[in-house]
C-alpha cells in the first residue's frame, strides 16, 4: 500500500498544526484560471422555511482542490424562480482552507412545500443553478410525497445511469443510506472506470476521492435537481469497520483518525446543516425529519455507536462474517446493539411521539432475517441485523406494542432490490406482521449472484420479492392512504446513457402493514 500507518500519522499532526493556525485575510475577489464550481451544488435538509446548500471550491479538485491557502468570500442566492428575479434570501459565507474551501449555509425565509432555485458566486465566477424544495408544513396531512432512496454507488463497478434517471423524476427529495464512496477496490477484473488514488488513509486522500465520485455528471444532476438526507455506512471510512475498531484491528488511536479523516470529509461533501462535524472522530448524524403530518423520517447512523462484531473469519481479525447460527452463539446476546443505547432510546422515543401518517426508519441495511444457508443449515452474515437479532426483535416489539402507525423501514447494502415483512418472529409463520420492508439494490456495486437470490427467496417466506441482477434505485410515492414504492433498474450499468425501467411496483395500504405486489 502506498500510505504507511506511519505517513498517516505524520499527515494527521500536520493537519492538525494546520487547522491552529490564525485565519488569513479573506479573498473577497479571487481570480480564477478555470471555473471553481466543477464539483456542482447541492441542497439538502429541507424544512418547511429552510434549507441547507452545500458547494465546494476546487478548480482542481483531483489534486487537492487547487485552491490558495486563504479564505474566499463566497455569495450565494436562493429564488423563488429560475431567472432569479425575486430573491428570497441571499448572504455571504467564507470558504475556508481548514474544510477543503466547501461552503455549507442555510437559506431562511422559505415558504413550505416550494420549490426555488440558488447559486453561488466567487469572485467573477458563477456555479450551476440548483433546484430544491422546503418540506411541507408540519401540520400539512393533505398532499404526498415523492421520494427516492439510493445505496451503494462503486465508481469501478459502473456508471451512474440511475442517478441520470433519478434527476429526471420529479422527486420531492432524495436519502442516501450509505457508501457513498467505497474507501477500496474489489470485484470485478473488468473495471468500467478506475480510481485515480489508491486506498484513503488521510483527509487529503478522502477529499481526492470523494471528487472523482463527485465529478460524475450524473451524480451532480440528482444532488441538483432536489434536496438530500444523508447517511454513512462503512465504506465512507473502512469496510466492516465498528465504532472505533476497524476490520483490520488498527491500533485504536491509529483508526480514530482515520475517521476523524473520513468524517470530516464526508461533512465537506455533503449537503449537511453548517457546523455537523465540529472536531474529531465523532459526528451525530442521526435525527428525525418531518415532511409535514404525511411521514416522518428517523435517519439512522449504524456504525459510530454498534457494538463489535463477532465470530470474524478467520483470515480476519473484525467484521462481518456468514456463519452458521449454531457455531455462532454469541450474536444473540441480549444487549448486543448495532444501534448503541442512546440512540435506541432516541429512536423509541421519536416514534413514540411521532404524528405521522408513515413512520419511516431510513437505515443502511436489510432489517428482515435472511437466512442464507443450503437446505436445514442456517445461515446469516453478522455485518447486518442478522449479527444483533436481539436488538432487532427489541426494536420491532416495541413497534408492535406502542402500535406504530404505518411503520416502513427502509435500506440499501446488500446489492439487491427487497420487499418483505417484518415480524417478531421470523421463524413462526403465524408471527403478525408489524412493519413493512424495502430495500433498494445498488446505485452501481456489483450484486449477488441468481443463486443466493433464490435460495434467499426459498428460505424466507417473509421476503416478498428480491432482484439482485439489475442495479437502480427505489422511488416511493406517499400519500395519506397509500404507499407506493417502484423499484427502478438500469439495463447495463457500463452505460452511462443505459435505459432504466420500472422493474417491480409494490404498495402498502394505510394500517395494513406488508407490501402487496401493485396489480393496477
Amino acid at each position: 500500500m502506498q500510505n504507511t500507518r506511519r505517513d498517516f500519522l505524520l499527515r494527521s499532526a500536520a493537519l492538525s498544526a494546520a487547522l491552529s493556525l490564525p485565519v488569513s485575510r479573506v479573498l473577497a475577489q479571487p481570480r480564477f484560471d478555470r471555473n471553481p464550481f466543477v464539483l456542482g451544488v447541492a441542497s439538502g435538509y429541507p424544512q418547511p422555511e429552510a434549507v441547507v446548500l452545500w458547494t465546494r471550491l476546487a478548480p482542481d479538485p483531483l489534486h487537492g482542490g487547487g485552491m490558495p491557502e486563504a479564505p474566499v468570500a463566497v455569495h450565494w442566492e436562493i429564488a423563488a424562480d429560475v431567472r432569479f428575479r425575486k430573491i428570497i434570501d441571499r448572504g455571504e459565507a467564507i470558504a475556508t482552507p481548514q474544510f477543503a474551501h466547501a461552503v455549507h449555509v442555510q437559506a431562511r425565509g422559505l415558504a413550505p412545500a416550494h420549490w426555488y432555485w440558488y447559486r453561488f458566486m466567487a469572485g467573477d465566477a458563477v456555479s450551476a443553478v440548483g433546484r430544491t424544495r422546503t418540506a411541507p408544513a408540519v401540520d400539512d396531512a393533505r398532499g404526498r410525497i415523492a421520494f427516492a432512496i439510493a445505496s451503494c454507488q462503486h465508481y469501478e463497478h459502473g456508471h451512474y445511469a440511475a442517478y441520470r434517471d433519478m434527476a429526471q423524476q420529479e422527486l420531492d427529495f432524495v436519502v442516501h443510506v450509505g457508501d457513498y464512496i467505497y474507501e477500496g477496490s474489489w470485484g470485478r477484473r473488468d473495471k468500467v472506470r478506475e480510481h485515480h488514488t489508491t486506498e484513503p488513509y488521510t483527509l487529503a486522500d478522502y477529499r481526492n476521492r470523494y471528487a472523482q465520485y463527485k465529478l460524475d455528471p450524473h451524480l451532480q444532476a440528482a444532488h441538483a435537481a432536489c434536496p438530500w438526507l444523508v447517511t454513512w455506512d462503512d465504506h465512507e471510512v473502512d469496510n466492516d469497520y465498528a465504532g472505533d475498531r476497524s476490520q483490520d484491528m488498527d491500533p485504536v488511536d491509529v483508526f480514530l483518525q482515520r475517521r476523524a479523516a473520513a468524517y470530516q470529509a464526508y461533512y465537506e461533501h455533503m449537503p449537511l446543516p453548517p457546523g455537523t462535524w465540529t472536531g474529531g472522530p465523532d459526528m451525530k448524524i442521526y435525527g428525525t425529519h418531518a415532511m409535514g403530518n404525511i411521514a416522518r423520517i428517523q435517519l439512522l447512523d449504524m456504525r459510530q455507536y454498534r457494538d463489535y462484531h463477532v465470530c470474524p473469519r478467520q483470515n480476519r481479525k473484525a467484521g462481518g462474517n456468514q456463519v452458521n447460527v449454531l457455531d455462532c452463539p454469541e450474536r444473540t446476546q441480549p444487549g448486543r446493539s448495532l444501534l448503541g443505547a442512546t440512540q435506541e432510546q432516541w429512536l423509541e422515543n421519536a416514534l413514540a411521539q411521532s404524528p405521522a401518517r408513515w413512520n419511516v426508519i431510513a437505515q443502511t441495511t436489510l432489517m428482515a432475517q435472511a437466512d442464507r444457508g443450503i437446505a436445514e443449515e442456517r445461515v446469516v452474515y453478522t455485518d447486518g441485523w442478522d449479527g444483533y437479532p436481539a436488538a432487532r426483535e427489541k426494536l420491532l416489539r416495541y413497534i408492535a406494542a406502542r402500535k406504530i402507525r404505518n411503520p416502513v423501514v427502509l435500506g440499501g447494502d446488500v446489492h439487491f432490490a427487497m420487499a418483505g415483512n417484518l415480524k417478531t418472529d421470523f421463524d413462526d409463520e403465524r408471527s403478525p406482521v408489524v412493519a413493512s420492508e424495502f430495500v433498494t439494490t445498488s446505485i452501481s456495486s456489483l450484486g449477488p449472484a441468481r443463486a443466493r437470490i433464490e435460495a434467499l427467496l426459498a428460505k424466507n417466506p417473509h421476503v416478498k420479492f428480491a432482484n439482485g441482477a439489475r442495479r437502480g434505485y427505489a422511488k416511493f410515492t406517499v400519500t395519506p392512504r397509500r404507499w407506493e414504492t417502484s423499484f427502478r433498474a438500469v439495463v447495463n450499468v457500463a452505460d452511462d446513457q443505459s435505459r432504466v425501467y420500472e422493474m417491480a411496483n409494490y404498495v402498502i395500504e394505510d394500517r395494513r402493514p406488508g407490501p402487496q405486489r401493485d396489480k393496477s
